[in-house]
């Protein structure tokens, strides 16, 4: 995790993917979207890296790998 990754919620995901809440849910299962972050007993967010990595190449996204498909 980056030192200035930070949790972000639903809203600004939804925000920044163009996505809908149901479509982020169902990649999520599918395990082509990041998992949540459980942040409280009813909150959960997702790491901004995650997010931006996502964004930045949805269709290489791989669950923890930080790195997509480059190999390095």
């Amino acid at each position: 995790m980056l030192a200035s990754d930070r949790i972000v919620r639903l809203k600004t995901v939804l925000a920044r993917t163009g996505l809908s809440r149901s479509t982020i849910y169902r990649k999520i299962a599918e395990g082509t979207f990041p998992p949540q972050i459980k942040i409280s007993v009813n909150g959960a967010g997702w790491k901004e890296s995650d997010i931006n990595r996502w964004v930045a190449n949805p269709v290489a996204w791989r669950p923890g790998s930080g790195r997509d498909l480059d190999g390095v």
